[in-house]
C-alpha cells in the first residue's frame, strides 16, 4: 500500500482515558514520526499533535481506536500522494 503524510490533533478532555490513549499510540508508534503535546490549563484539557506516515487504512485505525475514546476526540488531515516527499522524511 502506498504511504501517505498526515497529522493528527488529539483533544483531551479528561484523564480517565490516557491510559488507553498511551496504549493505542503505543500500538500504532511504527506510523508515527513525531509527537507533541501542550496543555491547556485555562481549559482543563490537553492537545496532543502527532505526524503521521503510513497507508489510509494504518492511519484511519489509528485515529478510529482514538476516537470511541469517550473523553477525547480527534481530527486527522491527509496530504494528497505525491511521490516527490518519498525519502526526504
Amino acid at each position: 500500500m502506498e504511504k501517505r503524510i498526515g497529522s493528527a490533533l488529539i483533544l483531551v478532555e479528561s484523564k480517565a482515558d490516557i491510559d488507553s490513549l498511551n496504549k493505542i499510540l503505543s500500538s500504532h508508534s511504527s506510523i508515527i514520526l513525531s509527537r507533541q503535546g501542550l496543555p491547556l490549563k485555562d481549559r482543563q484539557a490537553n492537545l496532543i499533535s502527532v505526524i503521521l506516515e503510513g497507508s489510509t487504512d494504518e492511519i484511519g485505525s489509528l485515529t478510529g481506536k482514538i476516537g470511541r475514546l469517550e473523553f477525547i476526540q480527534v481530527k486527522s488531515v491527509l496530504l494528497k500522494n505525491n511521490t516527490n516527499y518519498e525519502g526526504i522524511l
